[in-house]
């Protein structure tokens, strides 16, 4: 990676975020269920924030779903996410018991499978 890009890299989450590193909220882990809370204006919400409105419009999804669409680390994704749960833009569910040690399992073998590639 060049220094150029590896620059970019660092500084684009802390300007997604506003300089901010933990979101206001620690309700999320990487299974938790974010939908769109209705249709509330979108006036002055960033592009990232108007992005995760528009996937979660389309059903659920968890947190580590919208970081990966997003394509930005999950802390900075938690951080969106905070903001967008304040303003009434989007709700969370926590997943069932049994159904999230399936969705853990599956990550950690997406997790080894990613590594393996490396």
């Amino acid at each position: 990676m060049s220094p150029r890009r590896n620059e970019r890299s660092l500084v684009r989450p802390h300007v997604v975020t506003g300089g901010r590193a933990h979101p206001t909220r620690n309700v999320f882990d990487l299974v938790t269920l974010v939908i769109a809370a209705g249709d509330l204006p979108r006036a002055g919400l960033s592009p990232e924030k108007l992005r995760i409105v528009e996937l979660c419009r389309g059903g659920a999804l968890s947190v580590a779903e919208i970081a990966g669409h997003l394509g930005l680390p999950v802390g900075v994704a938690k951080v969106l996410l905070s903001d967008l749960v304040d303003s009434g833009h989007l709700t969370t569910r926590a997943t069932a018991p049994a159904a999230q040690q399936s969705k853990v399992r599956l990550l950690q073998e997406v997790l080894d499978g990613l590594r393996a590639r490396l």
